[in-house]
């Protein structure tokens, strides 16, 4: 019964039913998310992709594959929300634009991301995908570019981690920067599996 629910599953439960962007998506609402009060690594990702908007499972689709290869970790052990909480910018899927999906819509960030965060009282790190992310956190940080910033991604420790997007679009990106495959993932997965060891004593 509702009177029973924790905070964090009150909250949840608001964000899915959430339906303050309608009439501006090209369909229903569907907030997607995935968070518990006992997340170590927070994901804030981009906005879902027409397949994740239908499926309603966060990062189910191509990107979501080359990102839990990044990570080193199992689709079991990524949709363990006591692991990872999976956060976009944008909770529901914005549109398709001339280039690619349209920007996430800029009303879900501010409207819940503060209170997602005040929830989950034990995380390690907080990975920022892309530029949506990153400008909105490291906002206070100006004149960086993404690439700048994903380089120099040690600078952001330990609160934050800045990555490029797992898109396949972002291919020519990672070929253009190849220290990214060699350099950052290599560290990533490092950096998940202690956190999951850990999480596990």
């Amino acid at each position: 019964m509702s009177f029973n629910l924790k905070p964090l599953e009150e909250l949840l439960k608001e964000i899915r039913a959430c339906i303050i962007c309608k009439g501006q998506l090209p369909d229903f609402p569907r907030p997607v998310v995935q968070a518990s009060v006992e997340s170590k690594i927070v994901i804030i990702g981009q906005a879902p992709g027409q397949k994740v908007q239908h499926s309603g499972i966060p990062w189910d689709d191509q990107s979501g594959n080359e990102l839990r290869r990044w990570l080193g970790v199992s689709k079991e052990q990524f949709y363990d929300d006591k692991l990872f909480a999976l956060v976009p910018m944008g909770f529901c899927y914005p549109g398709k634009g001339n280039s690619g999906d349209l920007p996430p819509r800029s009303e879900c960030a501010p409207r819940w991301h503060q209170s997602l965060m005040a929830e989950m009282k034990d995380i390690r790190l907080i990975m920022l995908i892309g530029q949506y992310a990153q400008n909105y956190y490291l906002r206070d940080i100006k004149n960086t570019t993404l690439t700048e910033r994903v380089r120099d991604f040690k600078n952001y420790l330990p609160s934050f981690l800045p990555i490029v997007h797992p898109s396949p679009r972002n291919k020519i990106w990672q070929k253009k920067n190849p220290w990214f495959e060699y350099e950052v993932v290599p560290f990533l997965r490092d950096l998940t599996a202690d956190i999951i060891q850990l999480s596990s004593i």
